[in-house]
């Protein structure tokens, strides 16, 4: 545990730090990186920036269930307890093994994050913890305790006083302080406190029952009942005004056993396994359904977009999509609200989709949508893995309020929750730590999340949970664990699990951290997204080329198709269901779209003859022959609107089908019709009549209709919110820690006594010399190669102390190693604004 003698330990934190070895130091700035932002200057400002409260209030949130009841059993112990104090407190008279194994490692995290210093006789909680963690006035202990005897009866009269310890049974005394010394010196004796209690009635022991394990406020009448007026009496209940009582931190902890928790938990609960019948042979089915749902989620991002292939619904003037796309979005997608709103931020975050940026703001897909689709099926897959790994927008929130009662839109803003990243790799983790193939009995799994990170599992009224905003404001909603349980429905739909349990490919997508890896050029992936891509490569079922043809004019696709042909199959036929095979559909409408789309009926015979296994029936020749026959036969063109036809007795028909008055229909020659309606009203109503009429241009050829791909300007997928400062790898580490010792040494540096009429720095100060002194003692230095303290003022003007041994000095410069920087620098002899000798050479 880092014991330190007796009459060494540190007064300061500032001194506990300078104690400390690099590693330490280290050990500090990684586990709480917030502290190297900047970076600072020397030991004390680290040590005043550690105590800071939004810094001690993160590094509270990130500690877990039995570290955290440890730094509050401190914060309810006398100030500068021994390890010992707190081991009683937390083991209780009694004891427990597991406690007494697992306190050591929680004593020193708490040191190594700078929550905890002092050696074993003299542990001091920093300042701001224990205000966040000790009981006050208006907030109780999370223990449950309250305050002191002495907190309690500050301010009350000396007669009051000494009627109390009178009636306990001691001496009176001639003071308050002894007095109060005397009741706190009854209440932690637990002999005699037995023997007070064992007077007591056993109502008022009813009474203090109800209070022992908090909250420890009561409230009385005017009047208060015999068992009350016996226990404040004597002091076993305090008041804290007219109408409450407060039972004595003391007294509860003599009531508990001297347990400062109702239940230590040293030990993390375990992620229990789910009982499964499946027998052996659980990680390859495990596999092949998370491979068989990887392959059903890139299609559905696939038909979602290709929904947006034109361009998607209107972005609304807050930001997002409206209630009402969402529910259309839903019905194409064949899927519910909820995981409508998940493939929509998928995409998303994935950079696949954003909104075009005109004035008629839309959504539609993004140029890196069409690199997407060329990727492999196991690469696509893994790129929207990633994505998902790594973003921090939830879509589990769409559809709930705000702190101002809006309901949050997909896609809309404030849906960044910078704890989903962790929680949701956590989740993985957890699951990665089980047996292959094995699912995780969900509420075991809450469990564990929620002992690691007890604080961030609160309701975020919590003083030291720092959420979101609209979080806090919303009530109390345990947003940890619902993440969680998002991430397992999310995992499952993606892929990444099969049947609860983590998939092979799901283990390689989690093999390295977040952001590591380059992108790979061929993947366009991170190198774990391209290790899960090769995982999952062979589990996925090759792309086929062809289709089986039916006689009822359908088609059969018993897998995934290759893209070309499901393309091409896409504008010929419509999907009348899907599943482990894709059925489409021929009908007179998708036949005229593939004509429409420039293909001639020789091209699609040669197509389905060359895509079939099966003889290609009648029926669909037919139907391809006769809409091949009948369209074009009528040409719809602009004038306001016209048809022509060279067939007169077609015309004729057409003006006494009763159906066409409302197109506004007259002959203005015999082969040609006028319209009030406009070219493409024409062009519905006459094909809503049963023709085939096709659109013509201005010069009279006929108008091939492809569909038009709307693409929104390169676009960069949304960035993560980032859940504090990134941790600094040890590059980053070592140089901050040689800073600010160096800092520390040009701080803390001992001088050489100067003339007394001389001017002398203060702490803080830069020091002062003339420009002749300066440069005679940093030629004197050179010449002798040792260091001095010099004030330096940059080109900027910021202003710096440094420890320098000069080199070499001449034509207005020094050149010198810099401690504080650790490397050989040259400074202009203008800009030192004085210089003064060590007492002792730090090198």
């Amino acid at each position: 545990m880092g014991t330190t003698p007796e009459g060494s330990s540190p007064r300061t934190l500032a001194e506990a730090l300078r104690s400390r070895d690099d590693g330490e130091l280290a050990a500090l700035l990684r586990a709480r990186p917030d502290l190297l932002s900047p970076v600072p200057g020397d030991l004390t400002q680290l040590a005043t920036r550690a105590g800071t409260r939004a810094s001690v209030v993160r590094a509270l949130e990130r500690l877990d269930r039995f570290t955290l009841q440890t730094a509050e059993a401190v914060a309810v112990a006398p100030d500068q307890a021994s390890y010992a104090t707190l081991l009683a407190l937390m083991a209780g008279d009694d004891g427990n093994e597991a406690v007494e194994a697992a306190l050591p490692r929680a004593v020193t995290l708490l040191r190594t994050q700078a929550l905890l210093w002092g050696g074993d006789d003299r542990l001091r909680l920093i300042r701001t913890a224990r205000e966040l963690l000790a009981p006050s006035p208006s907030r109780p202990s999370p223990t449950g305790l309250g305050p002191t005897v002495a907190e309690s009866t500050a301010g009350m009269s000396p007669g009051r006083l000494q009627e109390i310890i009178a009636a306990a049974g001691l001496p009176t005394t001639h003071d308050p302080v002894s007095a109060v010394a005397g009741l706190t010196a009854l209440f932690t004796d637990r002999e005699r406190m037995a023997a007070l209690l064992d007077t007591a009635p056993s109502e008022a022991l009813t009474v203090l029952d109800r209070l022992v394990w908090g909250p420890p406020y009561g409230e009385v009448t005017s009047s208060p009942t015999p068992p009350v007026r016996w226990l404040r009496d004597r002091g076993l209940l305090l008041p804290t005004s007219p109408r409450t009582m407060v039972l004595p931190r003391e007294v509860a902890l003599h009531l508990r056993a001297g347990r400062a928790h109702r239940t230590p938990e040293p030990v993390p609960p375990t992620v229990e396994p789910a009982v499964s019948a499946l027998g052996e042979g659980r990680p390859q089915l495990v596999d092949a359904t998370a491979a068989g749902q990887a392959l059903t989620a890139l299609t559905t991002v696939e038909d979602l977009l290709q929904d947006w292939h034109e361009g998607g619904p209107a972005v609304l003037r807050a930001g997002g999509l409206s209630v009402r796309d969402l529910k259309r979005t839903a019905t194409a997608l064949d899927t519910t609200e909820a995981m409508a709103a998940f493939w929509l931020e998928l995409a998303y975050a994935a950079g696949l989709l954003a909104s075009d940026g005109e004035t008629d703001e839309r959504y539609a897909p993004t140029p890196a949508y069409d690199e997407w689709l060329t990727l492999a099926p196991a690469a696509r897959w893994a790129e929207l893995a990633r994505a998902w790994l790594t973003a921090t927008r939830t879509s589990g929130l769409v559809g709930s309020l705000d702190g101002k009662g809006r309901t949050y839109a997909v896609l809309g803003p404030d849906l960044d929750r910078s704890a989903t990243v962790e929680t949701r790799r956590r989740v993985l983790e957890l699951l990665a730590a089980l047996p292959e193939g094995t699912a995780p009995v969900p509420q075991t799994l809450l469990a564990r999340l929620h002992w690691e990170r007890p604080l961030r599992s609160q309701t975020p009224s919590n003083t030291l949970t720092s959420g979101h905003p609209a979080d806090r404001a919303s009530g109390p909603v345990d947003l940890r664990s619902k993440i969680a349980s998002w991430t397992l429905a999310e995992a499952e739909s993606l892929g990444v699990t099969g049947r609860g349990a983590l998939a092979s490919h799901g283990r390689a997508l989690l093999s390295a951290t977040p952001g590591s890896g380059e992108g790979s050029p061929e993947l366009g992936v991170a190198d774990p997204a391209r290790t899960a891509a090769s995982v999952l490569t062979p589990l996925l079922p090759h792309p086929l080329d062809h289709v089986l043809l039916q006689a009822d004019l359908t088609a059969v696709a018993p897998g995934p198709l290759e893209r070309p042909l499901a393309e091409t199959l896409a504008v010929l036929a419509d999907v009348e269901s899907k599943g482990g095979a894709t059925v489409y559909r021929f009908t007179p409408g998708s036949v005229r779209r593939a004509l429409d789309a420039g293909r001639s009926a020789s091209d699609l015979h040669a197509f389905l003859a060359a895509h079939s296994r099966t003889p290609v029936p009648q029926p669909l020749s037919y139907l391809i022959d006769d809409m091949a026959r009948r369209h074009g036969h009528l040409r719809v063109g602009s004038a306001s609107a016209y048809v022509r036809c060279d067939d007169e007795a077609l015309l004729d028909e057409i003006l006494a089908d009763r159906r066409s008055q409302p197109l506004g229909l007259r002959r203005i020659a015999p082969t040609v019709l006028a319209a009030q309606a406009d070219p493409a009203g024409l062009l519905t109503g006459l094909r809503g009549l049963g023709y085939a009429p096709a659109a013509e241009s201005s010069d009279g050829d006929v108008m091939i209709a492809r569909a038009h791909a709307r693409r929104t300007p390169p676009r960069t997928p949304p960035a993560p919110v980032p859940d504090g400062p990134p941790v600094p790898d040890s590059t980053l580490l070592g140089a901050a820690v040689k800073a600010i010792r160096a800092g520390d040494l040009a701080a803390t540096v001992a001088l050489k006594p100067v003339a007394s009429d001389a001017p002398q720095p203060k702490g803080g100060e830069l020091p002062r010399s003339t420009p002749a002194e300066t440069l005679a003692t940093v030629q004197a230095a050179a010449m002798t190669g040792s260091a001095v303290w010099i004030g330096y003022v940059n080109a900027e003007g910021s202003a710096s102390q440094r420890v320098i041994a000069p080199v070499r000095v001449e034509g207005g410069f020094v050149t010198a190693y810099d401690h504080t920087a650790d490397e050989v620098r040259t400074y202009p002899l203008h800009r030192i604004t004085g210089v003064a000798e060590l007492a002792d050479d730090p090198s």
